[in-house]
């Protein structure tokens, strides 16, 4: 396999973390959400989504698939 952007590789290591087919998936999920849209802490502890449009993340989520399919 060819080594995957860190985002790709984020997704890849939390589907690996788990035991459970399920928890794979979820885990898998959260990554890939945390990898396209993070949150940022703000300095009175309270977080903020950046401002992205849905295609812009569409894009993102399936181009971390197309490289974890490659």
């Amino acid at each position: 396999m060819p080594e995957l952007s860190p985002q790709a590789q984020a997704v890849l290591d939390a589907y690996r973390s788990s035991h459970l087919s399920i928890n794979n998936l979820v885990a898998a999920l959260r990554a890939a959400a945390d990898q396209v849209v993070p949150e940022t802490a703000t300095p009175w502890n309270s977080t903020l989504t950046p401002l992205i449009s849905a295609k812009d993340v569409r894009s993102e989520i399936l181009a971390i698939a197309d490289e974890l399919e490659a």
